[in-house]
């Protein structure tokens, strides 16, 4: 039976901050537009957090069951290490997306936009056939695309659009820069296990273009977030300050580019989800205050 740290280590924490940081730059869209809700808020970071652990368990489970989990180097994973059973972690999967499930459900009634219901039913869909199903997307390099509408467009422009009832310049700017960020995680942790996924036929973006150019494409998502904060300069010229964040994305661009490989590109991760979380935050603050 796994422990208590081993189901939280499983949970991937450190890719949090993919659901948090788009929640933060969706409220702050929100109080540019004149329509911020403390409510409202709190439930889109439930639901966005409970699809975040949701998709790693599932993830680990669909993983695991099919044996790509078997000579990974990456952090622990709950079926491939044999710490827990698939039907366990499985179950903790679809209790995530069922906390989710509900906590979209109260919000979609608080804002009346019950069209939004396919969204969330569509985001489940997404989580879930990352790995699993007979066919899943990430195993045919999609898994990227899909990070950046779910974790960019979808949690962003969602999180704005039931607290204002609309989409503005503002939130379309911000989608793209979480979508960057979120991506560029998930190329990250690809480009670690090209040569272990390559062996289990796991065809991901990162082994369909190569470590080369995988390291290109890293490069340019990290890139993109700070285009956003410039162009943000048409709300307020201090929405250059998210180019702090760059302090963060630059050791893990050093990796990347240096050509480091397996464990060493671990580190990575963790770098680049923080400069999503500090480019958020910060960010969110400056709509805030210009607002």
């Amino acid at each position: 039976m796994a422990t208590v740290a081993e189901w939280i280590e499983g949970a991937r924490v450190r890719t949090l901050p993919n659901s948090v940081a788009p929640v933060l730059v969706g409220a702050g869209a929100a109080v540019a537009g004149g329509g911020f809700s403390w409510g409202r808020a709190v439930l889109a970071l439930v639901v966005s957090l409970s699809l975040q652990v949701g998709v790693n368990y599932a993830n680990d489970y669909s993983d695991g069951v099919r044996g790509t989990d078997a000579d990974r180097v990456g952090p622990l994973r709950l079926v491939g290490s044999g710490v827990a059973t698939p039907g366990s972690v499985k179950g903790a999967a679809f209790a995530c997306f069922g906390i989710g499930a509900v906590a979209g459900l109260v919000l979609v009634a608080l804002s009346g936009y019950w069209w939004l219901l396919l969204l969330g039913a569509v985001s489940i869909a997404g989580a879930w056939f990352y790995t699993g199903g007979d066919k899943p997307y990430g195993y045919s390099g999609w898994g990227e695309v899909a990070v950046f509408l779910f974790f960019g467009v979808f949690a962003v422009l969602g999180t704005e659009y039931v607290q204002t009832g609309r989409v503005s310049w503002v939130g379309v700017g911000g989608a793209v820069a979480m979508g960057g960020f979120s991506a560029a995680v998930l190329v990250a942790n690809n480009l670690r296990d090209v040569p272990t996924d390559r062996v289990a036929g796991k065809n991901t973006l990162a082994v369909r273009l190569g470590e080369e150019r995988t390291r290109v494409l890293y490069a340019a998502l990290v890139v993109l977030p700070f285009l956003v904060s410039v162009a943000l300069v048409l709300w307020t010229p201090w929405a250059l300050v998210g180019v702090v964040a760059v302090v963060l994305v630059v050791p893990g661009l050093k990796l990347v580019l240096g050509k480091e490989t397996g464990l060493n590109l671990i580190p990575v991760l963790k770098q680049t989800g923080l400069a999503m979380l500090l480019w958020a935050a910060v960010t969110t603050a400056v709509l805030a205050l210009a607002r």
